[in-house]
């Protein structure tokens, strides 16, 4: 297996260039801009997971100093969820940061990812920071929740708000790594893997190349077994079973999925979540089970015990059948 083989394909098929970043059309026409008058700003890049935050922030090094931008020091990546605390500002980013750069730009770039995981102190350590050295340094934040970044921090950024990647720029993006990898993928497997994903197109090509580990025919069953989820009809069953008054079987199936099958618990409420929707019910039922499905979904991240969760679920919708008789 050579060293290619084993690439990563987010890595493999990461955006080279500006030219390459799919659905952010005018945030692309603004870096563009900038590079042309090599005024770099501070820049925040916010917006869901997966949208290409960190692909075009090194995208726009490559573009500003050549391929070798790593190699020759001018840009350094840090990944703020990995250390929120304030050492990773006074040694990573302050060694970084104050450091003369080589060549004719003038300043290296650092980019600060998932900067929204940074605690208080240190987003405050990281503004002193920039204030510091930003002769010598340009900083780029991405976050996901821009909100969570502190305002003396955003208003030393110019802001470039991405927005969530399109099915069609998806579905095109993943037929293309399916092509170049030798892969066939069923139209029902591109929807499937657009639904899982979520619209994180980093989610949905570590699918598709762990669905390619068991084989080069992938469909929509292949994904959701790889993504460990419940299929949306499996989810919906167990909905309309408790609905139908068959309170029993409907627990059966859903213990099935949780313990036999695996399937996280999170995702299976978020399949039952999509296919409430089209439950045959009235729309005032609808909005409570999509009530209490919120209520369910904060429950299980305070650490509730999912099953219970679930049968209240099921409980409400078993209720609506006797309320009929």
């Amino acid at each position: 297996m050579t060293i290619q083989e084993t690439i990563p394909w987010v890595e493999k098929y990461r955006p080279k260039t500006l030219d390459e970043i799919i659905n952010q059309e005018e945030i692309i026409r603004s870096l563009k801009t900038v590079l042309g008058t090599k005024a770099v700003p501070h820049m925040l890049f916010t917006g869901p997971p997966g949208v290409g935050k960190t692909a075009t922030a090194h995208a726009f090094a490559r573009d500003l100093y050549g391929d070798r931008y790593i190699d020759d020091g001018h840009f350094m990546e840090i990944n703020a969820s990995d250390e929120r605390g304030i050492d990773v500002i006074r040694e990573k980013v302050k060694t970084f940061a104050r450091t003369i750069p080589m060549g004719g730009i003038g300043f290296k770039i650092l980019l600060l990812d998932e900067s929204d995981q940074l605690t208080a102190d240190a987003q405050h350590a990281f503004r002193r920071v920039m204030e510091q050295y930003s002769t010598t340094c340009r900083f780029i934040l991405a976050a996901n929740y821009s909100n969570r970044i502190i305002e003396p921090i955003q208003s030393r950024c110019a802001i470039f708000r991405f927005k969530p990647i399109s099915p069609e720029h998806m579905i095109q993006a993943i037929n293309r790594v399916a092509g170049r990898e030798g892969l066939k993928i069923a139209q029902k497997g591109l929807t499937a893997l657009f639904e899982v994903s979520e619209g994180d197109l980093r989610r949905a090509i570590n699918l598709l190349q762990t669905a390619a580990s068991y084989s080069t025919n992938i469909d929509e069953d292949l994904i959701y077994r790889v993504a460990g989820i419940a299929a949306g009809i499996e989810a919906r069953k167990i909905l309309e079973l408790s609905l139908a008054g068959k309170f029993e079987e409907a627990r059966k199936l859903l213990r099935e999925k949780l313990y036999v099958d695996g399937i996280s618990e999170r995702d299976l409420l978020s399949q039952m979540y999509r296919e409430s929707f089209y439950l045959p019910i009235k729309e005032e039922e609808k909005l409570k089970l999509i009530s209490l499905i919120g209520e369910v979904d904060y429950r299980l991240s305070q650490g509730a015990t999912p099953e219970v969760q679930f049968m209240m679920l099921l409980s409400y919708l078993y209720s609506l059948t006797k309320e009929r008789k």
